[in-house]
């Protein structure tokens, strides 16, 4: 699963030719950091973190989501303990775990979990050929094509903190219901 096809960003940019494609898949590769550092994972992978609750937790809350699944959660010390998975109660949105039992986790812990989505939304991929389509502009102006009297239809306007002004305002619109809560990353 892709967020985003060289064929979609070509449909979306009106590009018929294969001249651009390795310029293009470029970009196509390179909008998926930037919408999943606002989203979390889209394409799934697997992931591993550390936690640490060596005084003792009820909850540990991974910072990678969404969670597609818990692999395995194994203590990083000789003689820690092993929580097998089937005993987790997991919030895929969250990245909350909980013992199944109501017990403690102990230990210095190494979770390893399949994180991203199991869909595109048509919603993210559109954020995503719009994302494509703004920066194929700033290399490619007198492909592009912009309103009529030089206007431009995507403009930034004042940046978001942490994402400046290659992401226009709009792509962050789109991205909103699908944010990550705060504190993830």
């Amino acid at each position: 699963m892709a967020l985003l096809t060289l064929a979609e960003a070509k449909k979306q940019l009106n590009i018929t030719s294969d001249t651009d494609d390795d310029e293009l898949q470029t970009y196509v590769d390179a909008v998926t950091p930037v919408i999943e550092e606002y989203i979390g994972p889209v394409e799934p992978r697997e992931v591993t973190e550390r936690l640490d609750a060596e005084s003792g937790r009820r909850a540990l809350v991974l910072r990678t989501t969404p969670v597609l699944s818990l692999t395995s959660v194994e203590p990083l010390l000789t003689g820690g303990i092993t929580y097998p998975v089937d005993g987790l109660v997991l919030d895929p949105d969250t990245g909350e775990v909980r013992r199944r039992d109501g017990g403690w986790f102990r230990g210095l812990l190494l979770f390893t979990l399949q994180a991203g989505r199991t869909e595109v939304t048509p919603t993210v991929n559109l954020a995503a050929r719009m994302l494509v389509q703004h920066l194929w502009r700033t290399q490619h102006p007198s492909r592009s094509g912009g309103l009529p009297g030089g206007g431009e239809d995507y403009s930034v306007g004042q940046p978001i903190p942490g994402f400046g002004y290659a992401v226009p305002n709009r792509v962050l619109e789109l991205l909103a219901p699908y944010r990550l809560p705060p504190g993830s990353a």
